[in-house]
């Protein structure tokens, strides 16, 4: 059955469907991280380690794209030699967005994150958090190994 939802999400972005864009003109009108109910990708949340239980909660992230041009500068130079257009950021787009929903959920240990959605503007990553200090999931074995594991 997962696999059937991934081949889905899969023909989705390569056709670039109806039912994607109007999903991503509703993401565009919320805050950049928000908190919702359930996954987008039930198949990639439970790989990560989802589960429907308290203590665990997933949030959307919206992180803007482009921007990685540097100033050009002012004496003059060979164009080959400015340094303007072969700058790549040293860091993915998803640990940005999985560094700032850990900024606004310091309570919360982030389980893991995955693709969801880019256009020209932004990329959006879908992010799964758990409160260590809930009895439900510290009662729990697995997710407490889960969660030492992403720790590290």
């Amino acid at each position: 059955m997962y696999q059937h939802m991934t081949e889905t999400w899969k023909k989705m972005w390569k056709t670039n469907s109806d039912e994607l864009r109007e999903k991503t003109k509703g993401w565009r009108k919320e805050p950049a991280i928000h908190r919702i109910k359930k996954p987008s990708r039930i198949d990639k949340a439970r790989r990560l380690g989802y589960k429907a239980k308290q203590g665990i909660v997933i949030v959307r992230a919206r992180v803007g794209r482009g921007g990685m041009r540097k100033q050009r500068p002012v004496s003059g130079r060979r164009p080959k030699h400015m340094g303007v257009v072969h700058i790549k950021q040293s860091t993915s787009m998803k640990r940005v967005a999985e560094r700032r929903v850990g900024e606004k959920f310091p309570n919360l240990e982030v389980m893991g994150s995955y693709y969801l959605h880019k256009d020209g503007m932004y990329s959006w990553y879908e992010i799964i958090l758990a409160d260590s200090d809930h009895p439900s999931i510290s009662k729990d074995k697995e997710m407490r190994g889960k969660l030492k594991a992403f720790a590290k």
